[in-house]
């Protein structure tokens, strides 16, 4: 029945992967240009910039009385923004919070939310208002200073990007995840982005180098200390991307006997005090802090988190260094400057285009809204020039106009009235003819032709207009400037501890005590107490085995390099215990599942590692710029193509051997290999067929050496060994009688 309901030649075939890829792509471009990413010119997202136009209609200035959210939902949802309510109330109120919004767009009244965490209060119990920063960003708007286009019902028009006489998307920040991208910009002190930008008027070209002598980093909400290497800032700001390490605030408050207490003031952006709280707590009970014997909330108005140390003995900055490295009290900011340049594509500027970007387009603004005013006086000089001519034939007009039954064209032929002027004397009020005095028309006539002049000259002078501009955030910078409330930078800046001191105060937080690490062949890890001389008695799971085993101590961090190229580092106290088969170290550490563990090791600052490849590629990297901090793990191998990390040894030694899959050696110079951070290497050895099979690094006035299946070593001197001396890429010859059919040197493990 359903079939015969259906119009015949109504269906047309279409293939379902052409349709979902249009269809998909209208909803990557729907997200990305309307809803995730800020405009470059105002800073602001279509909902931000619905709210505040729909507040304006509202007639919410600054000093206008307070509106219910709902009222304001409801108007922006049904004039402008057609989706849930709650996504726009959640909106307002994030634009209302001062913890949240460096400087708040909104004034909120009532229950916002807070640091906490906790969320505002319905929209029918809060009210709001525009802040003088909102004003800012609309002023011009009725000037015709930006373009207006049709609501979604074609009922209204709205702003397609705000005048915004504040630099909104720097000082305010924005974070949004698209299709395929996201934006993550952390606000900044307005004064310093007002100052960067007056620079740049001079200086278009300015280098970022320049640009953060006035802008030296975020400045956010919550204040606290930024410990960011200064290099790294200015390749994120230089780039677009990048990142910022903060930290909180915090100071040591005496208490009687010698005791003290550390106070916090100040934790990072955008962490929940509450969770922070909770965290430290179960970490305590975890027994992972056991230099703190107690944390408390003294909160009010202004942040305090009171902890107390385990002994007055304790060192306060030992005691913040285990907090900052378990907890979030160090928070990584991430900058990511995706925006929508020019308002139409989406991409990553770094940060002397976002504002040049800002300064074209107040550039614009100032354009539009000097030719706007300049039609607006020429408009009323017309009608002043009207006013004279009435008010010098004011007899005549008066007789015409009761005298005449379509008195509009008798006027203009009489007095060569133009069709404006006419209208407008036709338009006047009786009382208002007492009123005209040539006197006043004159002089407000002369007062507006020497405007017009001005704004003339305006619109022809480029300069003049970047002069105006000026004149324009020089206002701003006042307003908001470093002795201002609301101006004064909150964010800090300090050097963290070099890593070696911090390393060392970590250490402290833990007993050193001997452990036997002990790696399995499928990658489980364990360590056992003490250091173990014998490891035939260890038990693995059912086809299960020894790869490695050594000697460390709890302090001690343990290097895994695995096939994919990675390295990761895990903390020797934090390995699982010996008494069952320990834990697989893909469960430790974020390793692809179809990696496996190359070489397990103890680091060693002063190392360096020589990393090979199967393909026989390698390179010489320093052991400290291999380690991970993060679960991820660091790539320093660059591997693809079938190919993977396949050897990792201490490059300790003057001379290479490397021996392939076809049995051939050759050895060479280890000044032939790059000392690399991270890449591919060089080729060490050709082969015809196959790949590597060991490698070994050693002086040569030790001669090599090497051990059969039985563990017996043998030693050859260079001059025995010297048929096999060439240089790198080379293919080798079969080693010497007596080598190992194992094909392999016997080198131990690592460790």
């Amino acid at each position: 029945m359903g079939k015969d309901l259906i119009p015949s030649g109504s269906v047309e075939p279409i293939n379902l992967r052409d349709a979902l890829e249009e269809r998909y792509l209208a909803y990557a471009l729907s997200t990305i240009m309307h809803r995730a990413l800020p405009d470059a010119r105002d800073g602001l997202k279509p909902v931000h910039r619905r709210i505040l136009h729909g507040m304006r209609l509202l007639r919410l200035d600054p000093r206008a009385a307070f509106k219910k959210s709902a009222k304001i939902v409801g108007d922006v949802m049904g004039n402008f923004h057609p989706h849930g309510d709650q996504a726009i109330y959640d909106a307002l109120a994030r634009l209302a919070q001062d913890f949240a919004v460096r400087y708040p767009l909104i004034e909120g009244q009532g229950n916002f939310g807070n640091v906490d965490g906790d969320n505002p209060a319905a929209m029918r119990y809060t009210e709001a208002r525009l802040t003088e920063v909102a004003r800012l960003l609309l002023d011009g708007i009725d000037e015709n200073a930006v373009d207006f286009r049709p609501t979604y019902d074609d009922a209204d028009t709205e702003p397609v990007v705000l005048p915004g006489a504040f630099p909104n998307l720097l000082a305010n920040g924005a974070s949004g995840i698209a299709v395929g991208m996201a934006t993550n910009i952390p606000p900044h002190n307005a004064a310093e982005l007002c100052d960067a930008a007056l620079h740049l008027i001079k200086s278009p070209n300015a280098r970022i180098e320049t640009l953060i002598g006035f802008i030296p980093g975020p400045d956010l909400p919550t204040g606290g200390i930024i410990v960011e290497d200064p290099a790294n800032i200015v390749e994120a700001y230089r780039t677009g991307r990048g990142g910022f390490r903060l930290r909180a605030r915090w100071a040591v408050e005496d208490q009687p006997r010698g005791a003290y207490v550390v106070v916090i003031s100040e934790i990072p952006y955008q962490v929940p005090k509450a969770r922070l709280i909770e965290k430290i707590a179960e970490l305590m009970e975890a027994k992972r802090l056991p230099l703190v014997a107690d944390i408390r909330d003294e909160s009010a108005e202004d942040i305090r988190i009171v902890i107390e140390p385990r002994s007055r003995t304790i060192d306060a900055t030992l005691l913040m260094e285990s907090l900052f490295k378990l907890t979030d009290l160090e928070s990584r900011v991430s900058l990511n400057l995706n925006v929508l340049s020019g308002g139409r594509v989406p991409r990553v500027i770094g940060l002397g285009e976002a504002l040049n970007e800002w300064l074209a387009h107040r550039r614009e603004v100032l354009i539009r809204r000097s030719e706007h005013r300049l039609a607006a006086i020429q408009h009323r000089i017309e009608v002043l020039d009207g006013y004279l001519v009435a008010f010098l034939n004011i007899d005549e007009v008066i007789r015409i106009i009761r005298n005449e039954d379509e008195p509009k064209p008798v006027l203009m032929s009489a007095f060569s009235l133009s069709d404006v002027q006419a209208e407008a004397i036709l338009n006047m009020r009786l009382r208002s003819l007492r009123k005209l005095e040539e006197v006043e028309i004159k002089g407000e006539h002369v007062k507006l032709t020497k405007e017009g002049r001005g704004i003339r000259a305006l619109l022809k002078s480029e300069n003049k207009q970047w002069a105006s501009v000026g004149e324009q955030i020089r206002a701003v910078r006042k307003a908001f400037g470093p002795d201002t409330a609301l101006g004064k930078r909150r964010t800090t800046f300090a050097e963290a501890p070099a890593a070696d001191i911090a390393e060392a105060m970590l250490e402290a937080t833990v007993e050193r005590e001997p452990i036997t690490v002990v790696v399995s062949e499928k990658g489980w890890i364990r360590a056992l107490k003490g250091k173990l001389a014998d490891t035939k008695g260890l038990t693995f799971k059912a086809g299960d085995g020894l790869k490695f085993a050594f000697a460390a101590e709890t302090t001690d961090r343990i290097v895994v390099a695995s096939t994919g190229g990675k390295f990761y580092t895990l903390a020797a106290g934090g390995l699982p215990g010996g008494r069952g088969h320990g834990e697989p170290i893909r469960v430790l550490v974020d390793m692809d599942a179809a990696d496996d563990t190359v070489a397990v090791f103890v680091h060693d600052p002063e190392r360096a590692l020589l990393i090979v490849s199967t393909d026989g590629r390698g390179f010489i990297v320093r052991e400290v710029e291999t380690l991970a901090n993060t679960r991820k793990g660091k790539q320093v191998m660059t591997v693809g193509g079938g190919q993977e990390m396949r050897l990792c040894v201490a490059a300790a030694g003057d001379t290479i051997a490397i021996l392939g899959e076809n049995r051939k050696l050759l050895l060479f110079r280890r000044e032939q290999v790059p000392a690399m951070a991270r890449g591919k290497g060089v080729r060490l050895q050709r082969y015809k067929d196959g790949g590597v099979s060991d490698v070994r690094v050693f002086a040569s006035a030790d001669g090599l050496t090497w051990q059969d299946s039985s563990g017996r070593s043998f030693n050859r001197t260079m001059k025995e060994m010297k048929d096999w001396l060439g240089e790198r890429a080379q293919a080798g010859r079969l080693p010497p009688q007596g080598f190992p059919r194992s094909n392999r040197f016997g080198t131990p493990p690592m460790g």
